[in-house]
């Protein structure tokens, strides 16, 4: 399972670890990642995705999934929350 947001495609950083002596040593930042299960409007059912704890902020803000898809760019998306946009999509057309 790979360290990276479905939504926001946020991932590791990496920087450095300074100590009191003011020595540096490599050190990665990991994003604050969480299972959740969030729920489509069009479609009607939930589906889990791993993501971050601000991308699920950013979900709340503008309203829900079908909003926040609506508005994210397809290269940020993973495989499968681009494959929920194009059928919210679908379903929002047919409605």
């Amino acid at each position: 399972m790979s360290r990276v947001c479905e939504l926001t495609g946020k991932g590791p950083m990496s920087g450095n670890k300074v100590s009191h002596a003011n020595n540096k040593t490599r050190r990665r930042f990991l994003p604050n990642l969480n299972e959740v299960s969030l729920m489509s409007d069009a479609l009607g059912q939930t589906f889990k995705l791993r993501i971050s704890a601000a991308a699920l902020r950013s979900v709340d803000h503008r309203g829900g999934l079908d909003a926040y898809l609506a508005k994210a760019k397809d290269d940020e998306l993973s495989i499968a929350a681009a494959r929920i946009k194009k059928d919210i999509a679908k379903a929002q057309v047919t409605a």
